[in-house]
């Protein structure tokens, strides 16, 4: 798996590619715990992620908690239909907010953010 951080008005952007899976497991982690003790909103954009497993999935939920605990929130953008179909099959597209671009999920968050 490739990954790529950036920001977009402030926010910060993981852009992952490739397998996310229990090898790839800790890059994600470690990216999420050290971006959240600056800003805990975060957005993850799985554009070119082919496949994730239940670790990677799991990882995603640990992140979204550690997020909303300290009043951010984890957003994802961009998901492959691969991955889009599991994350429906797992339920877990009720439990995430999925958006088709980058600055539509930072504009969530802003707003979200404003209205807080």
């Amino acid at each position: 798996m490739k990954t790529q951080t950036k920001e977009f008005e402030g926010i910060p952007v993981l852009e992952l590619s490739g397998r996310f899976d229990a090898h790839t497991v800790p890059q994600v982690s470690d990216w999420i715990k050290i971006k959240m003790t600056d800003q805990p909103h975060l957005v993850i954009d799985l554009v070119n992620v082919t496949f994730v497993d239940s670790a990677a999935l799991a990882t995603l939920v640990q992140g979204m908690k550690q997020c909303r605990e300290q009043d951010g929130d984890l957003l994802l953008c961009r998901l492959a239909q691969p991955v889009r179909i599991i994350f429906e099959l797992t339920r877990l597209d009720r439990a995430f907010a999925i958006f088709d671009s980058v600055p539509a999920a930072v504009a969530a968050l802003k707003s979200e953010a404003a209205t807080a």
